[in-house]
Formats: structure tokens, sequence, C-alpha cells
């Protein structure tokens, strides 16, 4: 079982607020419990520690039984009711797969958190990827942008460079935003996550979970530039050169529910997303939606084996949004 309740973080901080340093309690947690607090006394005083998955929908098995999702050709895939904290349909989300592109909520969260937008990014030497087939916004060495540019490069186009032109300015590397990105999953949960790289290109040790995606997801919402971004159906903007020039930023979300390509289900409305592909990963995509109602849902589909089947099974999965 993949519990979520995290206590053991959440007492640390309580017994340092209360000054209880040096002291030992024994504390009666069961990593398989599904109690939604726990009480222990120090000193006579009784002290209660909330579930870390307060305010979380939380899944610990497959649910898909009285569902009509068929996911037959996706790897692993989740539904969750945001305001409800209630999971409506899992499959395998604690499975460790690739991510592809979907960490790059994780790059443009941390963006949002530790940057300003109006900050201004200048292009290293590491922005000349030449994996093959991957997607690139044209960074060269020397251009400078904002990191709002950068950030529109990263969610809607997908830019590889742009995750590395912001990995760096946050951290310095790639290699010490990649430490980042980890010690910030471990405080949201994500305990089945380890990034390597901003973009999610493959590496052997780069993975996560559909259920960990949906924590990063649901933080990353907390921004309002995100949810603006990954709403935008297209972006035009101008940055710079090394030598001053202008160079022009122009592209259309890679996301087919925002293009029209694909139909939304009925009484549903697409907010927007992330999508991921990679050979390694299949074809993957997270997205927030809403109900007539305007309540959220974030779904999220895993290691699909092409493009319409992603689109196909994720109609399905939000066709559960009644």
């Amino acid at each position: 079982m993949k519990c979520i309740n995290k206590i053991i973080p959440v007492l640390f901080v309580l017994l340092v607020l209360t000054g209880c340093k040096g002291k030992k309690f024994d504390i009666p947690y069961d990593i398989d419990t599904t109690t939604s607090a726990y009480s222990f006394d120090t000193s006579n005083v009784s002290m209660t520690a909330d579930s870390f998955a307060s305010g979380l929908c939380v899944v610990s098995s497959d649910i898909t039984d009285g569902t009509e999702v068929d996911m037959s050709q996706a790897t692993a895939a989740g539904l969750f009711n945001v305001s409800g904290c209630n999971t409506m349909y899992a499959k395998n989300v604690h499975k460790q797969l690739y991510p592809a592109s979907l960490t790059k909520v994780m790059t443009a969260l941390l963006a949002l958190k530790y940057g300003k937008l109006d900050d201004i990014l200048t292009a290293s030497d590491q922005v000349l990827i030449t994996e093959s087939g991957a997607q690139l916004v044209g960074f060269k060495p020397g251009d400078t942008m904002t990191l709002e540019q950068a950030l529109h490069g990263l969610l809607m186009y997908s830019g590889n460079d742009a995750g590395v032109v912001i990995a760096e300015h946050i951290s310095g590397s790639v290699e010490a935003f990649a430490d980042l990105m980890n010690q910030e999953a471990l405080k949201l949960g994500a305990t089945n996550t380890s990034f390597k790289n901003p973009h999610g290109l493959t590496d052997d040790k780069h993975y996560t979970t559909a259920y960990d995606l949906y924590l990063i997801f649901n933080e990353a919402m907390k921004y309002e530039k995100f949810k603006e971004i990954i709403h935008m159906q297209s972006y035009t903007s101008v940055y710079h050169d090394s030598e001053g020039n202008e160079k022009e930023l122009d592209f259309s979300t890679t996301n087919q529910y925002l293009t029209g390509a694909v139909n939304t289900p009925e009484n549903v409305t697409v907010i927007g997303g992330k999508t991921g592909t990679t050979n390694a990963a299949g074809s993957c995509l997270i997205l927030l939606s809403k109900d007539t109602a305007g309540e959220p849902f974030i779904s999220v589909v895993l290691q699909a084996n092409d493009r319409d089947v992603l689109y196909v099974e994720m109609s399905e999965l939000l066709q559960e949004i009644k």
C-alpha cells in the first residue's frame, strides 16, 4: 500500500516549534494505517498532528469498479476530484514510469516559487540539446529572455531548451536544479519520484508516478500564472540574441483539446495541462478540467501507445466527470 500520510515530517515541525528537542516519543504509527490524525503526549501536553494527506486525494490501490473507463492501452491513469478530495479512478497510479515532458510541471512550479516573472535569463551552451526528436524553442547561447517568456516556451511548446535556461537561472546548473526538484517533490509527498533533469528527456534514474504527478500539478495550480499559461492556445513575443537583436517567439500549444483537434467530452471543460512524449515514456498527458458547476479535476494518463490512443483514453477518463 502506498500510503501518503507522511506524519514524520509534520511531527518534526511540531517538535521544533514546541521546543521538544532531544526527547524521544513512541508514536503509534503504521505505514499501512488509514487514520487521519495521531495524538501523543509530551510533558503532559497533548498534541495532534494532522495527516499529511489533509486536503488531498488519497489512493492506495486501483479504483476501476463502477467506472466505464477502458484504459487498456495505457499503463497508468488517475482521475482526481480536487475540491472533493476524492480519487475517482486509479490504475497503477503508484507505478514508477518515465514522465517525459510532464516533468516540466515541476520545473514551472519551482520557477514560479523561486523566481520572478520579469527576471532576465541568459542561455548557456547547455541549450544546444542534440538528442534526436528533442522539442526545442530554438534558444541559442547568449540569448536573453524573461522568465515569463521561458515559461511559455516550457509549458506551451514543451521546449527542452527552455527547461535548461530556467534550471540554470534558478539553481545555477541543471544538476543543482534536479536536486531542488527532488527536495520539493519530497515536501509534497511525491516519494516515488526521482528527477535528473528539468525537461524529461530519458534517463534511467528519472521517473515518477501518476499519483506523484497529481501532487505536483495540484501544487502548481496554486499559481495563477501557471493556470493562465496552460490555458493559452497561442503565444507571440520578442526576446533578444547576444548582440541585442530581436528574435520572435511564436508558437501554439501542444494540447489538442485546446487546439480543437480533439473534442472535449460533454459537460467537461478542459482548462489546460501538459503533454509529453518520448520513446521510453510513450504518450503522456496531465490535465486540469472543470465540470458544469466549475469544480476542478486533475486527470493523468501515462505511457499510452501513441497520441491517438492517449486522447481516446483520456476522453474516456474525463467522461467519468458527471
